[in-house]
């Protein structure tokens, strides 16, 4: 199996390392992650000027490339820059949850967005912020819930969260508001945005965002399709 590792950490992302040696166990692993942090920067891509890429020395064994621009754009560069043919896209780990409307400003998600356009399985991976340093602990409880239930042949596109010692895992959809942001004023006309948790848990464990909460795996199968099919048949009296 031919894995292509991205992210939004960059390049520096201190759980990196480990996350290659794991995927090392499935097959030819290649890296193509940003220079820099690209947290928030959701599905951009450059268009109107050059961006640098470069090959580093990362890992024995491992071809690794800092693309100076998002996560969208090293998978088109692995893909379209260096004509590669992948048979699966890993995006993470992140050091902090993907779920509920927060997968629209993902740099992590967009990067498997990006991969499914292209034809390429794929899979988000992220986790609690505090859980951070443990983010691959858990990777084969989530790789023996994908082989055990055919996962990958019954669709192609995962977005997973995994909190600090799970106690299962469960299938799941995407659920709404978790953070929303306070603008806190600086110096010379300056605001910060300041994030603040506006979760509400209900136990729902279909639910990803509840599910994470909870103590659970959330395995979310995600679209690239933005259209609302039940408005559409009811437009077009089908």
């Amino acid at each position: 199996m031919r894995i292509l590792i991205t992210n939004d950490d960059s390049i520096s992302a201190a759980q990196l390392p480990n996350l290659v040696r794991w995927c090392q166990k499935l097959g030819e692993v290649t890296v193509v992650v940003p220079e820099y942090e690209q947290s928030g920067k959701s599905h951009g891509i450059q268009l109107l000027q050059a961006f640098k890429a470069e090959k580093r020395d990362f890992m024995e064994g491992v071809e690794v490339w800092a693309v100076d621009s998002t996560p969208a754009d090293c998978v088109r560069f692995a893909v379209m820059g260096l004509h590669r043919e992948f048979d699966l896209v890993i995006s993470g780990v992140n050091r902090g949850c993907n779920m509920g409307l927060d997968v629209m400003y993902s740099g992590t998600v967009a990067a498997i967005y990006e991969a499914a356009a292209l034809g390429i399985p794929a899979i988000a991976l992220s986790v609690p912020y505090p859980n951070y340093d443990s983010a691959t602990k858990h990777l084969d409880m989530v790789l023996d819930y994908f082989v055990q239930n055919r996962l990958m042949e019954k669709h192609s596109l995962y977005n997973v969260n995994i909190p600090a010692d799970p106690k299962g895992v469960h299938i799941t959809r995407q659920g709404g508001p978790y953070y929303t942001d306070d603008f806190d004023p600086r110096e010379n006309s300056l605001y910060m945005p300041v994030g603040r948790c506006i979760h509400e848990n209900t136990g729902d464990l279909t639910i990803d965002t509840d599910c994470v909460v909870s103590g659970y795996i959330s395995i979310t199968p995600m679209t690239l399709s933005r259209t609302d099919m039940a408005v559409f048949k009811l437009l077009t009296n089908e």
